[in-house]
């Protein structure tokens, strides 16, 4: 209700309260004039009486306090005095029940209803009885048929003009509707949301242009029949209106529910659906726009009040009865789809879609009815309100769902990079393609509340702005705000910093086993590292944020981690010299070494020790701390160095020949892949109790030195033995002592088992 109707019911209840309250019995009895009008002045003869006068100052200021008790900003609310007249004495208007508020209002929506309902029968009763008396009772307006007959010939004129010309720009505008479309449907899927989002801003700017025109045109010829035939300018002028907001709600369904041109259509549904619900809504809007904007006002006017507000009550309770058939009919279709588009999601979009299958009828049930409530109670006030709420609704629902398909469709379903990028960072892919749909999450979510909190404000449920204007709500944004572009950038520094750590740590395609089983082992330790630190900082910089303390949580760290380095000081030294040996590629998997005083193969090289096992099979593991020194005899070739004797009566240089002849054969025999130079005959390495010593070295593959060792070995004897050539072997000499003249005693040798024995004393018998 406008302000100056609600001050004038006011004032005139006010002054009928003043005279039955303080005039006497007599004074409320008389008349005035012939016109039946209050005795103005028996009431200032009343207010001249200082006690009158001042309990009239009395009662003024009690029923100022009861208007400010009464919630503030509710359109349409029962008055204090209603609400008290249904509470207890001594109970204040806010006190009062939610129960009993209720109870009121729907009694109030009921009253309404029936006066309406009953005003709307007495004037049609007026118009079918007719005649003067009639009218007059039922307060209508007297009626000249004639003058009412031109009217409707003049808005029919002027409806038929409007819609043949819209009609005609319709179909003038349709090959471009269809040009658009198709350009739409064309290219690549990545970027068809944006095409299409232009396409139907485009076709959306030609469906209003033709609009405008339809309704200039209109224009022209309402100026010439109020000009020719002097119509009413007002009443085409209520068409003319009612057909601008109504085609522009229609060109506005049309975006999202586009029937006959499929890539114009903003909402993803099949064809048949779209022209359901463009159908429905449309006829809809039709019959709610015409009817309340056109039909109802000249009724108002021309005849009467009280049949334009029930004409208007009958227009919204036959919509309520329409969309609640069609509601209940299409409950269960619409709640199949979203349970199917629900089994497609996963976490809580999936949740709320199937929350949404079992209650959407719930809600739209609700909202139809709250609709037709409010038009019956206060039509001038609430009625633009939940209309205006409706569209900001849809707009932001709209541009949240739009946002959010446009943001899929341009992070695509993977995102492919070069195979060069590939080859240099494996791993880099596949980490951003992990990370981009993980913020994807994160952008819908933030979306959904953000749609959500200006939904609440579109309702008056939430005040957004005076949120935002206070210290709370700004401090809040802005810590939203940082904390978001924090993780983002942390996602970007892990994500450069691990694919470099991958670029740089990267076997090469031919490496060996080995080498790729460190880079593993040299990424994973680099990546925990590089993990725990990001997200410690992190984390330190979001509660610093976010406005938590974070001083006594680094002091507190500080100690922990000085108490852990002292407990763990051995752990600490494994781990820093694992690393560094690992850094100076030291071992590696199937590798023989030596270290801490045990030798074997390297079965695992861990980040605080290294397992090996030794020829006898034993499993020996050796933390880092103790390797003084690794000896690694299997890094790019090996020697086998071999020293063989000679009989010092042999000659050295035929013992060479046949040492370089078994080395010929070695270079022809099964191992000669593994022999990687000629050999080398480094001389007489030394001249032994028994032998002359000759060393050789023999240059071969990592690790294969032993087994060439081995069957050179095996060749020299078979070469030597060929030649004659002795290979000395340990010897016993035996001194029978001499006398002066260098005479030595003869020895008496006898043999066992011979027939004969030799005596030496006896002359060698």
């Amino acid at each position: 209700m406008p302000t100056h109707r609600r001050l004038s019911a006011g004032l005139a209840g006010l002054l009928s309260l003043l005279i039955l309250m303080f005039a006497p019995p007599a004074l409320a009895q008389q008349q005035a004039d012939a016109g039946g009008e209050p005795a103005y002045g028996s009431l200032a003869d009343l207010l001249e009486d200082e006690a009158s006068r001042n309990a009239l100052i009395e009662e003024l200021r009690g029923l100022e306090a009861a208007r400010t008790d009464q919630a503030p900003g509710v359109e349409g609310a029962a008055p204090p005095a209603e609400i008290a007249a249904q509470a207890p004495s001594d109970q204040r208007p806010e006190q009062v029940s939610f129960a009993r508020r209720m109870a009121a209002t729907t009694g109030h929506l009921a009253a309404n209803m029936g006066d309406q309902f009953a005003a709307l029968g007495a004037a049609v009763g007026g118009l079918l009885g007719g005649g003067e008396a009639a009218a007059e009772g039922a307060d209508l307006a007297p009626v000249d048929l004639q003058e009412a007959g031109a009217a409707a010939v003049n808005l029919a004129i002027l409806v038929i003009a409007t819609f043949v010309v819209f009609f005609v720009l319709r179909a003038v505008a349709r090959p471009s509707f269809r040009a658009l479309s198709g350009w739409a449907l064309r290219g690549s899927e990545k970027l068809a949301m944006l095409r299409t989002i232009v396409a139907v801003a485009v076709a959306a700017f030609v469906d209003v242009v033709v609009v405008a025109l339809a309704y200039l045109a209109g224009g022209f010829v309402s100026s010439l029949l109020v000009n020719e035939v002097n119509a009413d300018a007002t009443r085409l002028a209520l068409f003319l209106n009612a057909f601008l907001v109504v085609e522009l709600f229609k060109a506005g369904l049309r975006m999202l529910f586009s029937s006959g041109y499929e890539g114009l259509r903003l909402v993803p549904v099949a064809a048949d659906q779209a022209r359901y619900c463009n159908r429905f809504l449309a006829n809809l809007a039709g019959f709610i726009g015409y009817g309340m904007l056109v039909l109802v006002p000249v009724l108002n006017f021309n005849l009467s009040p009280a049949l334009g507000s029930g004409v208007g009550t009958v227009i919204m309770l036959l919509a309520l009865i329409f969309a609640v058939a069609v509601i209940l009919k299409k409950r269960t279709v619409l709640r199949d789809r979203l349970f199917a588009r629900a089994e497609q999601s996963s976490g809580p979009g999936r949740v709320l879609l199937r929350l949404l299958g079992r209650l959407w009828h719930v809600l739209a049930l609700a909202y139809a009815v709250l609709v037709f409530a409010v038009t019956v109670v206060d039509p001038e006030a609430a009625l633009p309100f939940v209309a205006v709420a409706t569209l900001l609704t849809v707009v932001y629902a709209g541009l949240g769902l739009l946002i959010s398909v446009v943001l899929s469709q341009l992070i695509g379903k993977e995102i492919r990079l070069s195979d060069r990028l590939n080859a240099a960072m494996p791993r880099l892919q596949a980490r951003v393609n992990t990370y981009v749909p993980t913020g994807l999450k994160i952008i819908r979510a933030l979306l959904l509340v953000l749609v959500a909190v200006l939904v609440l404000d579109a309702w008056d449920l939430y005040d957004l702005a005076a949120w935002y204007a206070s210290e709370a709500g700004g401090r809040t944004v802005s810590a939203i705000v940082d904390v978001l572009v924090i993780l983002a950038v942390a996602a970007l520094v892990w994500i450069g910093l691990a694919s470099l750590l991958e670029h740089k740590l990267s076997p090469k395609e031919d490496a060996d086993p080995a080498a790729a089983a460190r880079a593993e082992t040299l990424m994973g330790l680099f990546h925990t590292t590089l993990a725990i630190a990001i997200i410690i900082m992190t984390s330190m910089i979001v509660l610093s944020e976010i406005g938590i303390d974070i001083a006594p949580l680094i002091a507190g760290a500080g100690v922990l981690g000085l108490a852990v380095g002292f407990g763990a000081q051995k752990l600490v030294q494994d781990v820093i010299t694992g690393v560094f040996i690992q850094l100076e590629n030291a071992m590696n998997t199937g590798d023989f070494v030596s270290a801490g005083g045990n030798s074997g193969t390297v079965e695992r090289v861990g980040i605080r020790s290294v397992a090996m096992r030794d020829l006898a099979g034993t499993y020996h593991i050796v933390p880092f701390s103790a390797v003084g020194a690794v000896s690694n005899y299997t890094r790019e070739f090996g020697n086998h160095v071999g020293e063989y004797g000679i009989a010092y009566r042999e000659s050295i240089d035929d013992a060479i020949v046949q040492l370089e002849a078994a080395f010929e054969e070695l270079k022809e025999g099964p191992l000669k892949d593994n022999i990687l130079a000629p050999m080398t005959v480094a001389g007489v390495s030394a001249l032994a109790d028994s032998s002359v010593n000759i060393r050789v070295v023999i240059k071969a593959s990592p690790g294969m030195q032993w087994a060439v060792g081995r069957a050179y070995n095996r060749l020299v004897k078979k070469y030597f033995d060929q030649a004659g050539i002795e290979i000395p072997f340990p010897h016993t000499t035996l001194y029978f002592g001499e006398d002066r003249d260098g005479s030595a005693p003869a020895a008496n040798v006898r043999v066992l088992g011979d027939s004969r024995v030799v005596d030496t004393q006896d002359g060698g018998r």
